[in-house]
Order: structure tokens, then sequence, then C-alpha cells
């Protein structure tokens, strides 16, 4: 008898969360699953009373709406019933009205039970608890943060400026000047295996642009505006002289992959909604600042956890840190930028999330030298309401917790990152036989300091 109770209880309690339906049929069932999942929802389900075809449990049997309505009726009315022939008719679809005593006599040898049957009162009780819970839904649901037609639109826009001017083959590395990597001095591979093997999970971040396609060199950029930003194949081939492979063997290859680079982040920012709306002046300000940080964020894709190196396709281009450290960049840089990298692959962002912080970075408002500031914030402020929305809508629990803050703190990264580049970089060009590895696209974008 406490076993009975027990499921009753269950049962009482489960009705609450029911869907709204007729409530006389939610009513005269038991709501009782299937005892563990031992029926085929693709099998046809037969009404253990008359055969006919059944639509679930009521009242602790499997039977048709009929007998189930037929149960409920009879138990209620506490009706007595009397066989008016042998007393064990066999009981079908067809004669199941004929003989009640023995169809009600099935129904209770197949297990059916009054005490699941619900009176009147406990029958208004739940349809109250489920016209409750509805509304209470109704209400979470109106009051939850929507991506509009617009937001979802501009992250349409900048999902496909990313496919195009991200080629997750890396197919275009083949035409860069080749690789040549030299042994690392035992200084230098010590400094290098301290960085990989320290402890970076206190960071929180993720992996990048999960995305495809920056097909071939971009298209042909206007040269009234980005002129001294565009690499001429013949460029190209001038930058390609005589170097000491002993002394920053990867120096060429490395320039030639930054030049790359920066053409496919002008590719990327001219999509950007509200971008060409900005004067051509502050658009190569805004490009020339954080074309180095937008080029961190997209190596993000490439950067692997396990070895802690960037593998963009083939062993030829798989870059440890003993390969940058040979193209004139010292671990001041190295050390932050590989913590920045398991800190970004670690926050695990969406596609959608990746492309909004980058469009974001590129839209800073408080890069030196921009002259309209407002329209540059107010274009920034936009970008950033919709990664918000996009994280309240469509980023689930736990990852979301405290996401946004985690992104902005990684732009601030950035700017560290950038400053130590920009440093570093300078001492490489001062010295006029590291300079003529440089393409002239390096040249002009890191070469004119903005002050």
């Amino acid at each position: 008898m406490s076993q009975l109770q027990s499921s009753w209880e269950v049962h009482q309690q489960s009705m609450a969360y029911l869907p709204d339906t007729d409530m006389e049929t939610m009513a005269a069932s038991t709501s009782l699953s299937d005892p563990a999942g031992e029926f085929d929802r693709n099998v046809p389900r037969i009404c253990g009373v008359c055969g006919d075809r059944a639509t679930g449990f009521h009242f602790n049997a499997m039977t048709c709406e009929g007998c189930k309505g037929f149960f409920r009726r009879s138990m209620k009315r506490k009706a007595m019933f009397t066989c008016p022939f042998n007393g064990d008719c066999k009981i079908t679809k067809d004669n199941r009205r004929h003989c009640q005593a023995c169809r009600l006599k099935r129904c209770v040898d197949i297990g059916m039970m009054k005490e699941f049957i619900l009176t009147d009162e406990e029958v208004q009780r739940k349809r109250e608890m489920i016209l409750k819970r509805k509304e209470e839904e109704a209400l979470k649901e109106s009051l939850k943060p929507k991506l509009s037609e617009e937001q979802q639109k501009v992250i349409d826009i900048l999902l496909e400026a990313h496919r195009k001017t991200y080629d997750p083959t890396y197919a275009d590395f083949t035409k860069f000047r080749p690789p040549v990597r030299s042994n690392p001095s035992n200084r230098g591979a010590a400094r290098s295996s301290s960085i990989l093997t320290q402890d970076l999970s206190s960071e929180d971040s993720s992996d990048l642009f999960g995305s495809d396609a920056f097909s071939t060199f971009p298209e042909s950029v206007e040269p009234q505006m980005f002129s001294n930003l565009v690499l001429s194949e013949e460029n190209d081939e001038s930058s390609s002289m005589n170097i000491d492979l002993s002394h920053l063997s990867m120096l060429p290859h490395l320039a030639d992959l930054v030049s790359y680079s920066i053409q496919k982040v002008i590719g990327f920012a001219k999509m950007i909604p509200g971008f060409r709306d900005l004067a051509a002046e502050d658009q190569i300000v805004l490009l020339k600042s954080s074309a180095i940080e937008v080029i961190m964020l997209r190596s993000n894709q490439s950067f692997t956890l396990e070895d802690m190196t960037w593998t963009c396709g083939s062993n030829d281009f798989k870059y440890r840190i003993s390969d940058v450290t040979q193209a004139g960049h010292s671990m001041d840089l190295l050390e932050p930028l590989v913590k920045f990298q398991v800190g970004l692959k670690k926050l695990n962002l969406h596609e959608e999330e990746h492309v909004l912080l980058m469009a974001i970075c590129i839209l800073s408002p408080d890069r030196p030298g921009v002259q309209d500031t407002s329209l540059v914030e107010s274009l920034q402020d936009r970008l950033s309401e919709i990664l918000q929305t996009y994280i309240r809508c469509r980023h689930p629990p736990p990852g979301s917790r405290l996401l946004y803050a985690k992104m902005i703190q990684k732009l601030a990264d950035l700017r560290s990152l950038n400053e130590e580049h920009s440093k570093q970089y300078r001492c490489l060009s001062f010295q006029p036989e590291h300079s003529m590895q440089l393409t002239p696209l390096v040249l002009e974008v890191f070469g004119n300091e903005i002050s």
C-alpha cells in the first residue's frame, strides 16, 4: 500500500508539468511513462483491454482512449455491472460495448487502478497549475533577449566577411618565401621550453574563428585609400633579396605571412557594416593600429593547446616559438602571446563571437590619430551590443558566465602585445640587413607609427 501511495504522489507531482492538453484526457491518464522504455515508439501499441490501437499508459495500463474513458466513468460512478452471459466474454474492439462487466473486469485484470483517477477538484487544481506555469513560461520567454533581424544580418555579414578572408587550408602559404629553420641556441630553446611547460590553466579563454576561405590574395583595394597598403607581386619579389640564413632565417617567410595576413585584415575590415562610411584617413589609421591585433586573434584558429604551436597545414607551416624567435622577436613578446592564445582558446568562443570581437577590435575610437571618434564609437557600441545580446541568447551557461567581460579583457591584452610588437619591430627595422627582408606592406603598416 505504501508503494501505491508513493506512486500516486509522484503521479500528482508530474501532472503539474504536463502540457496543456484536454484536461479530461489528461486526468484519465496515469501519466506514467513506458516502464524502462521497453516499448519501441515505432511499434504499434495495442490496448490490453480490447485490442484497439493504444494511445499510452492510462491508469497504470496500456489502453486505447475508449477503454480509458470507460474505466474512468465506471469508477467515478461506482458502477456495478452484471454479465448477461457466463462471465468470461472475450472483449474486442467491435464488441467491447456489449458486456460492460467483462470489459471492466478486463481493465482491472491488466492492472488499471482507480487510485490514479483524479477527482473534479484535482482536475481543476491541475488545470490551474498548468495554466499558471504556461503564463510564467510565456513571461520568461517575452523577457528573454532576442537578436533582432538587423542584428542577425550584421552577424551574417561578418561571418561571410571572415570566410571570404580566411582559408583554413592555408593553401596560399606555399606562395611565400620558404621557411628556413636553423637550430636555435641552447638558451633560446630553454626559454621556449619554459614557456610551454608552465601552468596556464588559470587563463580564461578560447578557440578562434572556425571558418573558411581566404581564397587567394584579396580583391584590389581602392588606390586612393589603400594604395600604400597593397602588396604587389613586383614588390613581393623585390623584397626577396640576399639574406644571411644563419641569422633570422625565418624572417623572409614570416614577413610574407604577416604581409598576406594584413591584406586579409583589410579585406575583412572593408566588409564591416559602417566601416566604409568613415573618412579614408580614419580607415587607414584604424587598420594600421589594429592589424597586428586582428592577426593575433585570427591566428588562434591554427593554435593548438597540445603542443603550443600554430599549425597551418603541413609540417612546413607548423610554427613553434623558436621559429618566431628566428624572425627577430624575443620572449618579451612571445611569452605573453602564448598565454594570450591559450586563454583565448579556452573561452571556446562561437564563430559569431569571434568575428564580432575582431570587428570591435578594429573599430576602436581611442586609437591614436582617429579624427571622427564619435562615429567610430557609435559603430563599436553597436557591435558590442550585438555581441552581448548574442551571448545572452545563444551561448549556454556555464560558458557564457562573464564571457563578455573576458572578451573585452582580451582586447586589453592585445593592446599590450601590440605595444611590445611595435617596440621589437622598431629594433628590427633599424637594421638594414633585416629591414630589407620585410615587404613594402609590412614596412608601410608597422613603419609609420601613428603618434
